[in-house]
C-alpha cells in the first residue's frame, strides 16, 4: 500500500490586529499540504489542540514574557513559536529562559518559515539566525502599509493609539528613545500630523486600536 501523506502540522496565529493574521495566512496558504491554520473565534475559548502556535510579535511587548507564558502554560499548545523582527541577544536568552520552542525572523520566505514550523513540531527548539537581509516587500501586512507606513512605524503608532507614552514606547519595542522620536516624526509626516493628539486620532480611524486580546483567549486552562 503506498504510504500516506504526512498529515499537515495545525497552527495557531494570535495577534491582536486581525491584518496582521490575515497577511500571515495569505503568506502560508500555499503551503496548505503542510500546515494548517487554525483560525480561532475571539470571543470563544481555545477548545482544541493545536501542534504550533505562532505569536507575532506586532504591537506586543517585545520582553512581557509573562504574556508568553499564558500560551507556554496552555495544555491545547504543544509548541510556541515567537515571529517577530527584534534579535537582540538578552530577547532571545530571555524567550528560551520563558520556554518558547522557536523564535523565528519575519524576513524568512515562506517555505522557510513552514520547514521551521515542522522542525518545531518534530521537537527541535528553532532559533533564526539574526537578520541581515532586507525586509521583504509584499509578504506580510501591516495596518497603514496602504498610506505608506512601514512596518515599524505602523507599529510604534499602534502602541501610542493605545495611550502609551514615548517612554513606554521604548521599554515595549526594545527600541532607543531616540530612535523612537526618529520614527514618531517620520509616521507624523506621512499621516500629515502635527500632534500626539492628531496622530492618535487618525490612528483610531484608520484601524490602529487592537480587534482582539487573543491571548485572553489563550487564558483559560
Amino acid at each position: 500500500m503506498p504510504k500516506a501523506a504526512p498529515k499537515p502540522v495545525t497552527v495557531a496565529l494570535v495577534d491582536d490586529y486581525d491584518v496582521v493574521l490575515s497577511g500571515l495566512a495569505n503568506m502560508l496558504r500555499p503551503y496548505r499540504d503542510r500546515v494548517a491554520i487554525i483560525e480561532l473565534d475571539a470571543n470563544e475559548p481555545v477548545t482544541h489542540d493545536v501542534d504550533v502556535v505562532l505569536y507575532d510579535s506586532f504591537a506586543q511587548p517585545e520582553a512581557d514574557h509573562p504574556r508568553i507564558r499564558v500560551l507556554i502554560d496552555n495544555p491545547r499548545a504543544r509548541r510556541v513559536v515567537i515571529y517577530t523582527w527584534n534579535f537582540q541577544p538578552e530577547l532571545i536568552e530571555a524567550a528560551r529562559g520563558v520556554g518558547i520552542d522557536g523564535y523565528l525572523s519575519k524576513t524568512l520566505p515562506a517555505r522557510d518559515l513552514v520547514a521551521a514550523l515542522e522542525d518545531v513540531h518534530a521537537g527541535r527548539t528553532v532559533i533564526s539566525p539574526a537578520p541581515t537581509q532586507a525586509r521583504p516587500p509584499n509578504v506580510l501586512n501591516w495596518p497603514g502599509r496602504s498610506e505608506g507606513l512601514t512596518d515599524r512605524e505602523s507599529e510604534i503608532l499602534s502602541l501610542i493609539t493605545q495611550g502609551k507614552s514615548n517612554a513606554e514606547v521604548s521599554a515595549l519595542t526594545y527600541l532607543a528613545p531616540n530612535t523612537v522620536k526618529s520614527y514618531i516624526r517620520n509616521t507624523y509626516r506621512k499621516i500629515g500630523a502635527h500632534s500626539r493628539t492628531q496622530a492618535v486620532l487618525w490612528g483610531v480611524r484608520h484601524g490602529f486600536v487592537p480587534d482582539h486580546d487573543r491571548l485572553g483567549d489563550w487564558d483559560n486552562r
